[in-house]
């Protein structure tokens, strides 16, 4: 009988050569992902240094060939860094917001490791998973509740997909209740007009560049993040357009960047502007203006924090008396505002930027009133002199 093969991903003992004086070689066999047991070897001018650099390369070659192993007995814990390592190589590639990679890791280090995190892949059961999600949710809300599900789901798919278990359990979860969005709160166009002379009159709104700001997502309906990261050359201030081309993030370590590429991809897209935000854009554009240049720069320079601007809006708004208005509602209003005009709900998605229609119409689409048009009720929020001051 044969010497029996090597589990898959695994080596077997290393042994250590002198080649001559400081000059030694560590080799061992290693049985790939393909089923191939191949030798590799390192060396070093030590034993201790051959064989460390050959356990690093053994490490790394297991990286490289799918990661570790995945079986009915790794723990929930080691699947779960790997899925996570994933999703990091998805943020690499432009596929994964950062924001997303941070909020999956959150959800793993406070809810899904410290309550599954040690058990193996054989020992979880829907009633566990169920346990845990319903708790999340009594605890933190159903928002946390709805992103743990999501990330359990993840880990589990990758599992299913390494044949450590036949089905993902999390298909099993009871429903998150409440998860429905009611209809969307919005402002009126007289809350609009209202609201810009207020944010134009206030001291700090003007330091912080906020009143030209907000007119553009009110005339655009365009997210906090694209706004920011809209640049001279995405206007055709002749034709009276705008070009949404990405959204300003913020990575760990490298700060804040201009993302290439939309939260979808019908957010690629180009909007027409009402003719009172063709008239601030040129007024605020520099004679120096550089094409890559943000239209919408920081108070101090440089690209925009979304964070930082909607901390900012949440001082104005409250000053203003609207508690209740974040800057995602300025969204809402163009979605109704267009709504009320009697534009297909296929326009206003466009208009936003989102691939199913169904999110316009569940979550966007506010109260409906009497109908006029599309680039008119846009153009009823005039720009005016009193405003500035």
């Amino acid at each position: 009988m044969g010497r029996p093969s090597l589990p898959v991903g695994t080596h077997g003992a290393i042994r250590c050569y002198r080649l001559g004086p400081k000059r030694y070689r560590a080799v061992t066999d290693y049985r790939d992902y393909d089923g191939r047991t191949r030798r590799v070897e390192r060396t070093a001018a030590s034993r201790t240094g051959a064989e460390q650099r050959l356990k690093e390369a053994l490490r790394d070659r297991g990286r490289t060939s799918g990661g570790s192993e995945i079986t009915a007995e790794s723990k929930v814990a080691v699947v779960a860094e790997q899925w996570m390592a994933n999703i990091l190589e998805a943020v690499e590639d432009g596929r994964r917001s950062p924001g997303t990679a941070d909020v999956y890791r959150a959800r793993l280090d406070k809810q899904v490791l410290p309550a599954i995190g040690a058990l193996r892949l054989r020992e979880v059961t829907v009633s566990r998973l169920d346990r845990l999600v319903s708790e999340v949710q009594k605890r933190h809300g159903k928002s946390t509740a709805k992103t743990t599900r999501t990330v359990l789901s993840g880990v589990l798919k990758l599992a299913v997909r390494h044949d450590a278990l036949s089905v993902n359990l999390v298909a099993g979860v009871g429903r998150i209740e409440g998860q429905e969005q009611g209809v969307a709160q919005a402002l009126t166009l007289e809350q609009a007009v209202e609201l810009r002379a207020k944010i134009a009159a206030h001291p700090k709104a003007r330091i912080w560049d906020l009143p030209d700001f907000t007119d553009m997502m009110l005339a655009t309906g365009l997210r906090i993040g694209e706004a920011s990261a809209v640049t001279w050359d995405a206007l055709d201030l002749v034709k009276g357009t705008v070009e949404v081309r990405g959204t300003v993030i913020r990575e760990r370590g490298k700060g804040l960047r201009i993302k290439p590429k939309p939260k979808t991809k019908s957010g690629w897209r180009t909007l027409e502007l009402p003719s009172w935000a063709v008239a601030m854009l040129k007024a605020r554009m520099p004679e120096d203006a550089k094409p890559d240049d943000p239209v919408f720069p920081a108070p101090l320079g440089g690209l925009r924090d979304p964070s930082n601007s909607n901390h900012d809006l949440r001082v104005v708004f409250d000053h203003a008396g609207y508690k209740w208005v974040t800057s995602h509602v300025y969204r809402k209003t163009v979605a109704t505002l267009m709504d009320e005009s009697g534009l297909p709900v296929r326009v206003i998605a466009d208009q936003l930027g989102h691939a199913k229609v169904s999110m316009t119409q569940d979550v966007y689409l506010g109260r409906k009133t009497r109908k006029t048009g599309a680039a008119s009720v846009l153009e009823a929020i005039e720009s005016s002199d009193q405003f500035r001051g």
